[in-house]
């Protein structure tokens, strides 16, 4: 183990596995050096001190839904890489993250032996989850933010504790400030047509997610 990945958190070495089969995939049998630092270099990101919500667990459980997703995905592994970057760089006070993790990628990738078009896909599904809306037909998209947003159909004690934990991480913003930006996010997504569009996500997670939203909403504002 190098010097790095001995201060890694401790689900770090499954979470290595995971991107170097990823990585590999994605070189489509091309060259390129080692994954491992690559890998221990974004884990080190995820962990940073000012997450609550968005850490290695968040990576882990997305990880896993694209797992459940995709036989739905046109380049499941392309969505893998890019469930590893759309939080690489998060910073709650700034707003924009997910253009700075584009960028990330883009400068990564290459030098880790992805191909330009496959990069390209990766920076173009990490931008996609500023709005987690892709278009219809775009099935890679379809399982990035049906994986992102799945967190949304947890169980009630789950949801809970994630719902806390965001408000961990803005801890900074005064308690009415918070309360009317939550209120806003979790009111647009109730006025979406559809939060899921996969099938599965559609048949599993819509009706609770729906449910969970509504309750942190009629909590926050009452």
């Amino acid at each position: 183990m190098n010097d790095s990945a001995r201060h890694l958190p401790g689900d770090a070495s499954g979470l290595r596995t995971r991107w170097q089969d990823a990585l590999v995939a994605a070189r489509g049998g091309g060259p390129g050096p080692d994954p491992l630092p690559y890998a221990d270099a974004l884990i080190a990101r995820w962990a940073e001190p000012q997450r609550r919500y968005h850490t290695t667990a968040h990576l882990t459980q997305v990880l896993d839904r694209v797992d459940t997703l995709a036989g739905h995905a046109a380049d499941p592994d392309l969505v893998r890489l890019a469930v590893w970057f759309h939080d690489a760089v998060y910073r709650p006070d700034r707003s924009e993250n997910e253009e700075r993790s584009a960028a990330l990628a883009e400068r990564a990738l290459p030098e880790a032996g992805v191909p330009g078009a496959a990069t390209a896909e990766v920076a173009r599904l990490v931008r996609l989850t500023v709005t987690h809306d892709p278009a219809d037909g775009d099935t890679n998209g379809e399982v990035l933010c049906d994986a992102d947003l799945a967190i949304l159909a947890s169980a009630p004690k789950e949801y809970a504790a994630y719902a806390a934990q965001v408000r961990e991480e803005y801890g900074f913003v005064p308690d009415d400030a918070f309360t009317e930006g939550r209120a806003g996010v979790l009111r647009q997504l109730l006025e979406l047509p559809r939060l899921f569009r996969t099938p599965h996500g559609a048949a599993q997670w819509e009706a609770r997610a729906r449910q969970n939203l509504t309750t942190e909403l009629e909590l926050l504002t009452h």
